[in-house]
This record gives C-alpha cells, sequence and structure tokens, in this order.
C-alpha cells in the first residue's frame, strides 16, 4: 500500500490551493486525469462554476482560506499531499513578503497537522544576491515558511511561464503586436531558459508518482536557453512578423521600463515591476535532476511560443494571469448620492439568446456602439494606472463569476437573468454596469432587456465625473443597448432559418 492510499486501496485526494489561478486552474483537471481525487480550497466557490471540471465527482470544492490553520487543517484531513500555489506578483513588497510568510507559516503546521505526506510548491527560478528582486526574495520566504514544518516540501522552480494567457507571454505578444520596434536597456542580452505551462504542468503531476522527489528542490526548464531578445523575435515569427527591430541601450531612466509595460501590455506597472527585475539576472537552470527523475518531451521557447500564439488566434485560452483576482461585491448602494443611466428595450428573441448577446460584451467584440469611445476611456484609464482595455477576455463567448472583461470584472451572474459588472477602472467612486434579461409580454420569443449603469461618487470629483460624461451616455450606453438588441435579433434570425 503505497502512502497516497488508504486502508481500502483507494488514493487518498489532493489538496489544491490557488485553484483559480493561472497553474491551479490548469493542475485540476490533469490531476482528475491521472486518477486522483482532488479537494479545492478557494475563498469564492462561483469563481470555479464555469471550468468544464468543477462538477466531476472526482473534484470537492471547500471554501475558506489559509488564514486560520486549525480551520485549514480540518479541510486538509484526509489528503494525502497538498499544493501551494497561492501568491500574488503584486504584492512583492516587504510588508506583502511578511504576508506571504505568515499564510506560508499558517500552510505548514496545518499539514503537519493533518497529517499530510508531503507539501508540493512552484517556485521562482533565480540567484539571491544583492540585487535580488523583490518576487524572488518573496518566493523564496514563502519556500522557506514551508519547508519550517515537520511536512516535507517538493520545491520546483521555475523561471518564465510561456502559455496562452500567461503574464509574460502577453507581455510578449503585446510588446511585439503593437510595435515594429522596440528600445530596451541591456538586460535584452541576458539568458534565460524559459519553460512552457504544459511542461510545468508534467512536473506537477508527475511528482506524485516519484517518490525521489520528495523533500527535494528541484529547478525546471524548457528544452533551450534563450535570450530574452530571441525571445522577441521567436514571438514576432509566431506572429508572421518577418522582422523585428530591437534597439539595445546601454541605460533607461530608473521605473521606466514598468511603466512602459503598464501602458503597453495588459499587465499592470505592479506586476510588470517584479517581472522587469527579474529579467536582469541570467536565469538558467543549473542541472538537470528533474529530466532524469521526470523525463518528458521538453518543448523549445519557440515551440512553447507558437503553441501559446494557437490558443489565442482560436480564442481558447484554458485560464489567464488575471483569473486570480478576488470576486468583487456588489458596492452598497443604501447611503449616500447614486447616479444611474437605465435604459430598457424590448428585444425580437427569446431571453437565451438575448443573454448570449449580453455575455458577449469586451474584448475583441467591443461594447456594440462606440468602440473608439472605449478605446479613447482605455487608454486615460491605463495613463492614470488603471488596467485599461488590453486585458481583454480569456474566452470570447463564455463568462464566470470573478472573470475579467476588459476594466470589469464580473460580480454577479444568473444564467439568462443577470449580469453584473463591476468596474476596476480608475474612477473617483464606484461604478458598476448591470444587464437584466426577462421574457417579453405574451411570447416566449420576445425579451426584455434592462441596462443599468451605476455610480456612487467618491466626494466632489466623483459628481463633476458623472456630470462631465452624461453627454456622452446616449451615444455610449444607448447606443450599446442597440446593438445588443440587434445582435441577439439577427442571431434569433439565423437560429430559425437553420
Amino acid at each position: 500500500m503505497t502512502g497516497a492510499e488508504n486502508m481500502t486501496g483507494k488514493r487518498k485526494p489532493i489538496f489544491v490551493t490557488g485553484a483559480t489561478g493561472y497553474v491551479g486552474s490548469r493542475l485540476v483537471p490533469r490531476l482528475v486525469e491521472a486518477g486522483y481525487g482532488v479537494r479545492c480550497l478557494v475563498r469564492d466557490r462561483r469563481k470555479l462554476a464555469g471550468r468544464s471540471w468543477s462538477d466531476k465527482p472526482q473534484v470537492e470544492i471547500v471554501e475558506g482560506d489559509v488564514d486560520d490553520p486549525v480551520r485549514l487543517a480540518e479541510m486538509m484531513s484526509g489528503c494525502s499531499a497538498g499544493y501551494y500555489l497561492i501568491h500574488s506578483m503584486v504584492a512583492a513588497g516587504p510588508r506583502h513578503r511578511t504576508q506571504h510568510r505568515r499564510l506560508a507559516l499558517n500552510y505548514a503546521r496545518a499539514a503537519a497537522q493533518a497529517g499530510l505526506q508531503r507539501i508540493i510548491y512552484l517556485g521562482g527560478l533565480g540567484e539571491m544576491g544583492d540585487r535580488v528582486s523583490r518576487w524572488l526574495a518573496s518566493r523564496r520566504a514563502v519556500e522557506d515558511a514551508l519547508s519550517s514544518g515537520s511536512c516535507p516540501v517538493t520545491t520546483l522552480r521555475a523561471a518564465m511561464i510561456i502559455g496562452s494567457g500567461s503574464a509574460s507571454f502577453e507581455i510578449l505578444r503585446n510588446l511585439v503586436g503593437r510595435f515594429p520596434f522596440v528600445i530596451t536597456p541591456w538586460w535584452v542580452t541576458y539568458e534565460c531558459q524559459p519553460i512552457a505551462i504544459r511542461n510545468v504542468l508534467h512536473y506537477l503531476v508527475a511528482c506524485l508518482a516519484t517518490p525521489e522527489t520528495v523533500g527535494r528542490t528541484l529547478e525546471i526548464g524548457g528544452a533551450d536557453v534563450v535570450t530574452y531578445g530571441d525571445l522577441m523575435r521567436l514571438t514576432a515569427e509566431a506572429m508572421g512578423r518577418s522582422r523585428y527591430i530591437i534597439i539595445p541601450v546601454p541605460a533607461v531612466v530608473p521605473g521606466l521600463d514598468p511603466l512602459w509595460m503598464h501602458v503597453t501590455t495588459p499587465v499592470g506597472r505592479h506586476i510588470a515591476r517584479p517581472l522587469v527585475e527579474g529579467l536582469r539576472h541570467r536565469v538558467v537552470c543549473r542541472n538537470d535532476h528533474v529530466s532524469r527523475l521526470m523525463p518528458q518531451d521538453l518543448l523549445t521557447a519557440r515551440q512553447a511560443i507558437i503553441a501559446a500564439m494557437g490558443s489565442v488566434q482560436v480564442g481558447k485560452i484554458e485560464s489567464a494571469w488575471s483569473d486570480g483576482g478576488l470576486v468583487p461585491q456588489d458596492p452598497d448602494w443604501s447611503r449616500g448620492t447614486v447616479y444611474e443611466d437605465r435604459r430598457t428595450i424590448m428585444v425580437d428573441a427569446p431571453p437565451q439568446r438575448v443573454f448570449e448577446a449580453v455575455c458577449r460584451i469586451g474584448g475583441r467584440q467591443g461594447y456594440y456602439s462606440a468602440n473608439w469611445l472605449w478605446q479613447v476611456r482605455g487608454w486615460m484609464d491605463r495613463i492614470v494606472g488603471g488596467p485599461g482595455l488590453h486585458r481583454g477576455r480569456r474566452d470570447p463567448d463564455r463568462i464566470t463569476v470573478g472573470s475579467v472583461i476588459d476594466f470589469w470584472r464580473v460580480s454577479r451572474l444568473e444564467p439568462e437573468k443577470r449580469l453584473h459588472l463591476r468596474a476596476e477602472m480608475k474612477v473617483p467612486g464606484e461604478a458598476l454596469l448591470e444587464f437584466e434579461v426577462s421574457a417579453g409580454d405574451g411570447s416566449s420569443d420576445t425579451s426584455r432587456l434592462t441596462q443599468t449603469a451605476r455610480f456612487k461618487p467618491a466626494g466632489l470629483p466623483g459628481i463633476v465625473y458623472w456630470l462631465g460624461i452624461i453627454p456622452l451616455h446616449n451615444i455610449v450606453f444607448g447606443g450599446m443597448i442597440d446593438g445588443i438588441r440587434r445582435a441577439a435579433e439577427t442571431t434569433a434570425q439565423l437560429a430559425a432559418r437553420s
């Protein structure tokens, strides 16, 4: 009987934290495919509602967090191993490093109390030193905290992960796609060993069945070593551009790189800063121990980029770097001034078709009217530090609670009835965009669509902001609801003809 089995010979489940994140949401279905039961710890189960694997009998979802080690140990009870995939690139400063360490200590204590046989952690590759990046220092602090308990830890240290929706790949794709050339600092000539997300997932799953990995720290990388300039050129090739000009310069203004990435890519400057700091070092595996313990066909950087680009082009991105954000709650509108723009329209289409059109809003589809104004608003938001429109959406047709849609995040979703979008743009107040769909009077083939833009201003600046955009409401909001109507009616007519 192996350590992962109970007295009946049945495998004990695997405990996964971070199941809503970029790596975790891809790991769970692969664990299921490998024959494991999985218990996912999430702060809000609604974020997993749209995942194809969330309703499988092998998957159990529990709500909670890692703040309380006693409660955490109860949730871990009966599991054989635990994946620790909690980490925020945004929170990489000294204060947040302390918080990450505290949470990791909680996890280590809970794992020991629950009798877990091992912890598996995906950390960061790189050399520690005087100029170590805050991101890597935070990763190592978590690694040390997890290893402080009695439960053995397997750490896989990875450098840049390339896959559709990863932060690193989105930076590459947007930088190369938006400009015919790029001016870069000296780090463009540094070497790195990026790894494809599929190879990362293989190692994460395979280590469960490889006893030699228990208690070990292993460095994982792809099939080849390249420079960051090489990665830009390979990305350009994958996008069909025969030539991409890179102009290296000896020095740049401090802080300019993260700001430039913030303005030109979907990744905000708070995430871009630790990424850029990590680029200032050579990041290459020092040995091939992991390849001998868990052999697999490693993708080259070119193959990884082509695979990621293929998923983007067909609009099938399994997970994205932005997936891990908190599910926003609808604001409390009970007190203070609240402004509304409410519009209702009848649609000659059944509620299902209308709601489908509503749920396609944003991303490449746009906002059905005055998209140029939305683009201007996105650039304005980006300049002042907001996410802008660059984040787009992971799937052009499907959304779930917590999904990102440009500078919105889904806060409430009732299929064929209601969609609430909470604004994450920089505004002097709280903003919500609501859509409600109901059956029309006397016919199942007609619908009533109500669209409401709500704004709760934060003092005088918020009031001035709302009053200033009122002249644009008919263009933006009126055009949007009418565009949704036209799209739904067109879809319904095509369905009736087929």
